[in-house]
């Protein structure tokens, strides 16, 4: 089936046993969030809401709630889109494998959007009062579309060939938005909708833009795909759904998604309002800033319209799939753009823009006896200057060919490799005031923060401690030392009172053989916490530090503006006063779906 509705994608999931419908009341204000993010973590089906308290229109979440999901939701596509990306890689396999790739003229016929007079979205009309209003944590700022397709096209040339689509998130209700005449529009840095944005305020001319919800699945995870800029998300939508994507011309103003569920067309004022708070990937809130508004034209919806939506929190979310579908349809493409990195990991349970880790390869230099990273710096910076990779704080690179079995998904495995080859007095690599992720509030300010590239090679010369070791004493104020990682200590400290404390704790370790033994030491607020599990470590240390402001070092030194230490690195990493609170259920609504899960309803036994 090639789905053109959430309905398909609904009837499709359910006759595979693979959706539940839940016909019980129940409130998208909360109730739903907590619902889905259970269902999600205990490996549940998708879930169809029949009855949303008031609302006229369904809702279906968690449909892309596992790797196997989404490959099913995609079984009669994928394979031919994976095929075409292999055809762009290495072009000379259609003459050595035909029969392999003979379907493949078809796949590029599919990526061509058509342009239609009409669709079914435009059967209908609403208001954006009538839509579901799902919140998701407790201090969010109001109701947001959490899948929305939001669209836009060039001002210069307006056609579906030169647009964008952006998942970029949608306040419907709170704040000071004018009830069913404003929407929040929050896009971030490196979007291709700022582009037209730029554009048409040069022009001095309101940028028209439309928000899809629903119709094939396909554009959905086309809104997220970091596609190389000028190429429309349409065409590798169309490609993914198995059908050219029916685009409807207007009068005036951008194309209209045809066989979407939902739609809402406006224009971006050119003032901003208070947007936010919301419960953002990195496991915290984004706080209220101003950003663009969409003043709201029209709200369509199909005969049979479904709601789609998702629940974004601290990974692992469902958004966490798409990554890791993305991934494994991109990762081929990865050496073909920066030559002589074999595969990049943006680590989820990090946020996804705080830490990198990358597999390079020292190629040019085949003599001589050199360790002192080369290439890498070559192409860590290559991999800073990709679309959203820019974003990262952290980017750890190492030398392929030191270990050819090394998998940049296996984190732990990777960690014991770089700190077993990486020199702290020669490859800590920073940038200073630079940006970084609009949702990380580790920097000084909004976008604002560094970066730090840590590239090893050559063989493993330093012993990582893997027990605490005898005679282990810690500065007063500092207790409780674990260790979440091989070769890393854990130790929690007092309640942050300024970086001068670190910097002391550094000065009472210069002698400290004990504590020497380890190659990183993170200072925390909860050291069980931070280590009791893989996830949390991450979590914790590189959504909570800013690398050039929070690292610090033992025995450390600063030589033609180069910094580095003799000893072990040491990051604090506990809560400061500019960084947004972290996300936490509500407790009455905790309650009332623990009471959903004993009415022995089938969703029951996945809450």
């Amino acid at each position: 089936m090639s789905h053109r509705s959430t309905r398909q994608l609904v009837n499709d999931l359910q006759s595979h046993g693979r959706l539940i419908e839940f016909d019980q009341p129940v409130d998208p204000n909360l109730e739903m969030a907590e619902i889905q993010r259970r269902v999600y973590l205990s490996g549940g089906p998708a879930v169809l809401f029949t009855n949303v308290k008031n609302c006229q229109f369904p809702m279906a979440g968690n449909l892309f709630g596992s790797l196997d999901q989404a490959r099913f939701i995609f079984r009669r596509t994928i394979e031919n889109v994976r095929r075409a990306i292999e055809l762009k890689i290495e072009p000379n396999r259609l003459f050595q494998n035909p029969l392999r790739y003979w379907k493949t003229p078809l796949t590029a016929l599919a990526m061509r959007p058509k342009t239609k007079h009409f669709g079914p979205v435009l059967k209908n009309e609403t208001r954006i009062s009538e839509l579901p209003g799902l919140k998701s944590w407790p201090d969010d700022g109001g109701a947001f579309i959490t899948l929305p397709q939001v669209y836009s096209e060039d001002p210069d040339s307006p056609s579906p060939s030169c647009s964008n689509l952006g998942m970029y998130r949608v306040q419907i209700s709170g704040n000071e938005y004018q009830t069913d005449h404003e929407v929040g529009l929050h896009y971030q840095i490196h979007r291709g909708i700022g582009v037209h944005h730029q554009a048409a305020l040069e022009a001095r001319k309101p940028l028209p833009v439309n928000i899809f919800v629903g119709g094939s699945p396909s554009m959905s995870l086309s809104a997220v795909m970091p596609l190389p800029e000028g190429l429309s998300e349409l065409t590798f939508a169309g490609a993914l759904a198995g059908h050219r994507i029916p685009m409807v011309r207007q009068p005036s103003g951008p194309s209209i998604y045809g066989d979407a569920d939902f739609c809402i067309t406006g224009k971006m004022a050119t003032g901003l309002k208070p947007e936010g708070p919301f419960g953002d990937h990195l496991g915290y809130y984004s706080l209220q800033h101003g950003y663009p508004v969409l003043n709201v034209s029209k709200v369509y919806y199909r005969d049979g319209a479904i709601w789609p939506f998702t629940v974004v929190g601290r990974p692992p979310q469902e958004d966490t799939t798409f990554g890791q579908l993305i991934h494994e349809l991109t990762g081929p493409i990865i050496p073909t753009v920066i030559p002589g990195v074999s595969s990049v990991n943006a680590v989820d349970a990090s946020g996804v823009h705080p830490l990198l880790l990358a597999i390079g390869s020292e190629r040019y230099v085949p003599y001589g006896s050199t360790t002192r990273p080369q290439e890498l710096l070559t192409q860590a910076n290559a991999i800073l200057g990709q679309g959203q990779m820019s974003l990262a704080k952290y980017l750890f690179i190492v030398n392929k060919g030191d270990d050819e079995s090394l998998n940049v998904n296996d984190v732990e495995a990777f960690f014991r490799h770089l700190l077993q080859r990486a020199d702290w007095k020669r490859d800590l690599h920073f940038q200073t005031m630079t940006t970084i992720d609009t949702l990380d509030y580790s920097g000084e300010g909004v976008n604002e923060g560094s970066k730090l590239v840590i590239a090893a090679r050559g063989p493993a010369k330093y012993a990582l401690a893997s027990e605490l070791p005898s005679g282990l004493k810690l500065p007063s104020r500092y207790s409780n030392p674990t260790i979440p990682l091989t070769g890393i200590l854990s130790i929690q400290g007092p309640k942050y009172d300024g970086k001068q404390d670190v910097e002391q704790f550094c000065r009472d370790c210069d002698h400290n053989d004990a504590i020497r033994k380890f190659r990183i030491i993170v200072i925390v607020d909860d050291s069980d916490f931070t280590s009791r599990t893989l996830h949390n470590f991450l979590w914790v240390v590189f959504t909570r530090t800013n690398p050039a402001v929070d690292m610090k070092g033992i025995e450390w030194f600063e030589k033609d503006k180069h910094w580095g230490c003799h000893g072990p690195l040491v990051l604090d990493a506990r809560i400061k006063p500019r960084h947004a609170p972290p996300l936490i259920e509500d407790e009455t609504i905790i309650k009332k779906v623990d009471a959903l899960a004993s009415k022995g309803h089938a969703l029951g036994k996945y809450l």
